[in-house]
Protein backbone atom coordinates (compact mmCIF):
# COMPACT_ATOMS: atom_id res chain seq x y z
CA UNK A 1 0.00 0.00 0.00
CA UNK A 2 3.04 2.13 1.06
CA UNK A 3 4.09 1.50 -2.54
CA UNK A 4 1.10 2.80 -4.64
CA UNK A 5 0.62 5.76 -2.45
CA UNK A 6 4.23 7.03 -2.99
CA UNK A 7 3.76 6.06 -7.44
CA UNK A 8 0.38 8.32 -6.59
CA UNK A 9 2.79 11.21 -5.44
CA UNK A 10 5.54 10.76 -7.92
CA UNK A 11 2.60 10.76 -10.54
CA UNK A 12 1.26 13.62 -9.73
CA UNK A 13 4.81 15.55 -9.55
CA UNK A 14 5.65 14.38 -12.90
CA UNK A 15 2.28 14.73 -14.88
CA UNK A 16 2.32 18.75 -13.31
CA UNK A 17 5.63 19.02 -14.59
CA UNK A 18 4.84 17.16 -18.18
CA UNK A 19 1.84 19.95 -18.13
CA UNK A 20 4.13 22.67 -18.35
CA UNK A 21 5.48 22.16 -21.18
CA UNK A 22 2.57 20.14 -22.94
CA UNK A 23 -1.08 19.90 -22.93
CA UNK A 24 -2.81 16.97 -21.48
CA UNK A 25 -6.23 15.49 -21.90
CA UNK A 26 -9.24 17.03 -20.44
CA UNK A 27 -7.27 19.73 -19.34
CA UNK A 28 -5.49 18.64 -16.69
CA UNK A 29 -2.48 20.75 -16.18
CA UNK A 30 -3.91 23.24 -13.72
CA UNK A 31 -5.78 20.67 -11.25
CA UNK A 32 -2.44 19.07 -11.67
CA UNK A 33 -0.26 21.82 -10.82
CA UNK A 34 -2.46 23.31 -7.58
CA UNK A 35 -2.61 19.40 -6.38
CA UNK A 36 1.45 19.09 -6.85
CA UNK A 37 2.17 22.36 -5.12
CA UNK A 38 -0.57 21.66 -2.65
CA UNK A 39 1.50 18.25 -1.84
CA UNK A 40 4.20 20.11 -1.78
CA UNK A 41 3.30 22.69 0.86
CA UNK A 42 1.53 20.20 3.00
CA UNK A 43 5.12 17.90 3.48
CA UNK A 44 6.85 21.04 4.34
CA UNK A 45 4.27 21.79 7.10
CA UNK A 46 4.91 18.39 7.91
CA UNK A 47 8.86 18.54 7.36
CA UNK A 48 9.00 21.28 10.20
CA UNK A 49 6.60 20.15 12.35
CA UNK A 50 7.63 16.33 12.51
CA UNK A 51 11.62 16.91 12.18
CA UNK A 52 12.27 14.86 14.97
CA UNK A 53 11.23 11.67 13.44
CA UNK A 54 12.97 13.38 9.85
CA UNK A 55 16.25 13.16 12.09
CA UNK A 56 15.81 9.58 12.53
CA UNK A 57 16.23 8.52 8.40
CA UNK A 58 19.79 6.34 8.67
CA UNK A 59 20.85 8.16 5.77
CA UNK A 60 21.84 11.93 5.27
CA UNK A 61 19.79 14.56 6.97
CA UNK A 62 18.88 16.11 2.92
CA UNK A 63 17.96 13.36 1.62
CA UNK A 64 15.73 12.56 4.41
CA UNK A 65 14.08 16.36 4.11
CA UNK A 66 13.64 15.53 0.72
CA UNK A 67 11.97 12.18 0.73
CA UNK A 68 9.66 14.01 3.47
CA UNK A 69 9.08 16.91 0.97
CA UNK A 70 8.30 13.89 -2.02
CA UNK A 71 6.00 11.75 0.52
CA UNK A 72 5.24 13.07 3.52
CA UNK A 73 4.04 11.09 6.48
CA UNK A 74 4.62 8.01 3.99
CA UNK A 75 8.22 8.77 4.79
CA UNK A 76 8.54 9.68 8.37
CA UNK A 77 6.05 7.46 9.95
CA UNK A 78 8.21 4.13 9.98
CA UNK A 79 10.87 6.65 11.04
CA UNK A 80 8.15 7.43 14.27
CA UNK A 81 7.54 4.04 14.77
CA UNK A 82 11.26 2.82 15.39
Amino acid sequence: MNKLLKTGCLAVYLLALIGLFTPLPFGAEAPLRYAAVILLGAHLLEALVMFRHVRRYPGALPVSLLLTLLFGFLHWWPLRQR
